[in-house]
């Protein structure tokens, strides 16, 4: 039987071990200040997200021994470069340890980046269709 979907963030957290959910609260809270005015907390994927018009712009996730956030490519890779080299984990993929404090800043940075991509890529888009 297939497992029920979560409904809310604050559903997917609940459902985390402890240390996991205190790790994520804070990555959370960190997100949520660096997204735009209008961003919106969705479930996406049966993992939490931070959607903005155009879709969504960042995903973030726990586990066991840490907490992910997704998809950290183009202008995070340029800006960030070497600074995410711990924590890479794949591409695309920041792995952040539960057993080392998590790099609040880092996260910040990486959320405000990823909303400045989605903001270009939206606004060349809607360019891209005035010209057609």
């Amino acid at each position: 039987m297939a497992k029920p979907g979560f409904e809310s963030v604050a559903q997917y957290i609940a459902a985390l071990p402890g240390p996991t959910q205190t790790a994520l609260k804070q990555v959370r809270a960190v997100i949520r200040k660096a997204m735009p005015q209008g961003a919106e907390e969705v479930i996406s994927y049966q993992i939490p997200a931070f959607r903005l018009p155009g879709g969504v712009v960042i995903f973030f996730a726990g586990w066991k021994e840490h907490v992910s956030i997704y998809p950290a490519t183009g202008l995070v890779d340029e800006v960030l470069g070497d600074k995410l080299a711990p924590y890479r984990q794949s591409k695309g993929t920041l792995r952040f340890p539960l057993s080392e404090p998590l790099p609040l800043k880092l996260i910040e940075r990486v959320a405000k980046l990823k909303a400045k991509e989605h903001h270009a890529r939206v606004k060349a888009k809607t360019q891209s269709r005035k010209k057609s």
